[in-house]
C-alpha cells in the first residue's frame, strides 16, 4: 500500500511539473499549482487575481441623499419603494428595485421626510409614512434583540449577577449589559469587578442599559434577566455590531457625518415632506 501511494505521488508531481512546463511555454502561466479541488487548482494569483477570483471584494460606496456624501454602505440605510408606492426602510439591503442611501442617524431621515428627498431621489411622488424614524429605531432594537439570541446560542452570553461578576474578574469581556431598570449597586459591585482584573482598559468596555428585562428575557429565554456580559469572540461580534449601529441612530455615539440642515441651504425654502 506504501509503495502504491508513492507512485501515485510521484505520478501526480509529474504531471504538475508537466503541465507548468506546458503553461509557462505557452504564456499561460498564472502561478503556481497546488493540489486541491480536482486534479490541480490554481492559486489566486495572475489572472485569476485580476478577475477578482478569491480575491476579498471592498465595501460598495453610496451617496447620501441629505448630505451629499459619498459613505461605505454600512454607514447608511438603504430605503426602497413598496409596491403601494410607500418608502420602507431596508435595513438588511435585500428588497428589490432602485434605492436611496441616507446616514444612518435620526436627524438624517427626518430631515430627508421633511424635505421630501426621497420622491428626488426616486424621481416619483412616493408616499412617506408618519413615524419613520420611530419605525426604524423599532426595527433595530429587534435586530438588537436577535443578535443577542443568536450570542446566546454561540456560547457568549454569561447571564445571573455571580457569574457576570465571576467572568469580569476571570475572562476577556467584550460588553457588559444591565436591564434599564438594574439597581446601582448592582451595576456598581460589576464595574468594580471589572476594573479589578482590567484597571483603567475597562473604560473600553461598552455598558448597554437601555434594555429592559423583559427584551433581555425574550432574547436570552429566561426570566429575570437583570444583568448579562458578552464573552470577547466571535459569538459577541454581531450583537456588538448592531449595538453601535443603534447607537449612532439615537446619536449618543458620534460620527463626523452628522447631517445638518446648513448642509443644503438650496432646500431651504421647499414644501414640508409628504
Amino acid at each position: 500500500m506504501r509503495r502504491k501511494a508513492r507512485l501515485r505521488k510521484a505520478r501526480l508531481l509529474k504531471a504538475r511539473s508537466r503541465s507548468t512546463a506546458r503553461r509557462q511555454a505557452t504564456g499561460r502561466f498564472d502561478g503556481p499549482l497546488r493540489f486541491g479541488r480536482g486534479l490541480f487548482a490554481a492559486t489566486p494569483s495572475g489572472r485569476a487575481a485580476r478577475r477578482g477570483r478569491g480575491v476579498p471584494r471592498k465595501e460598495p460606496l453610496r451617496t447620501c441623499i441629505v448630505t451629499r456624501e459619498v459613505r461605505p454602505a454600512h454607514e447608511l440605510i438603504r430605503f426602497a419603494v413598496s409596491p403601494e408606492g410607500e418608502v420602507v426602510p431596508d435595513l438588511r439591503g435585500t428588497l428589490p428595485g432602485r434605492g436611496a442611501w441616507v446616514a444612518a442617524r435620526r436627524d438624517a431621515v427626518e430631515i430627508a421626510v421633511r424635505k421630501r428627498a426621497f420622491a428626488r431621489a426616486f424621481k416619483a411622488p412616493v408616499k412617506t409614512p408618519d413615524g419613520l424614524a420611530d419605525a426604524i429605531d423599532a426595527a433595530m432594537l429587534v435586530d438588537l434583540r436577535q443578535a443577542l439570541a443568536m450570542a446566546n446560542k454561540a456560547g457568549a452570553v454569561v447571564t445571573g449577577f455571580h457569574k457576570v461578576e465571576g467572568a469580569a474578574q476571570g475572562e476577556t469581556i467584550a460588553a457588559l449589559v444591565h436591564a434599564a431598570e438594574a439597581a446601582p449597586d448592582g451595576r456598581r459591585k460589576i464595574g468594580q469587578a471589572l476594573r479589578r482584573r482590567h484597571g483603567e482598559a475597562d473604560e473600553s468596555i461598552p455598558v448597554i442599559d437601555f434594555l429592559s428585562g423583559d427584551d433581555l428575557d425574550l432574547a436570552l429565554g429566561r426570566s429575570h434577566v437583570i444583568h448579562a456580559a458578552l464573552v470577547a469572540g466571535a459569538g459577541s461580534r454581531g450583537f456588538l455590531e448592531r449595538w453601535r449601529r443603534l447607537c449612532v441612530f439615537r446619536g449618543s455615539i458620534a460620527m463626523n457625518d452628522a447631517p445638518h440642515e446648513e448642509e443644503r441651504d438650496d432646500d431651504e425654502n421647499e414644501p414640508a415632506g409628504l
